[in-house]
């Protein structure tokens, strides 16, 4: 999947506080690795997260090797909206 890195940053912000820590205890993987795939950089402590940056308008564009993160960042932004 592609994605504007300010698109990814926004879905980011939108996301309740706690929510990095609940995406990580759903899909058993480090904190730190979905702080990585929203564009944080806590690489000694989380895993590489599939997510590859190239510069441009916008922020530049992301290209995503795997949804899952961002699947579940969904789901719960479709909770908080109901």
């Amino acid at each position: 999947m592609v994605i504007t890195f300010n698109e990814l940053r926004r879905i980011k912000d939108k996301l309740p506080s706690g929510s990095s820590k609940r995406i990580a205890d759903e899909l058993n993987i480090d904190v730190d690795t979905v702080r990585n795939y929203f564009g944080g950089s806590h690489f000694e402590a989380g895993a590489p997260a599939g997510v590859h940056y190239e510069k441009g308008p916008d922020g530049g564009v992301v290209t995503l090797d795997d949804t899952t993160i961002l699947d579940a960042a969904m789901r719960i932004l479709n909770e908080v909206r109901a």
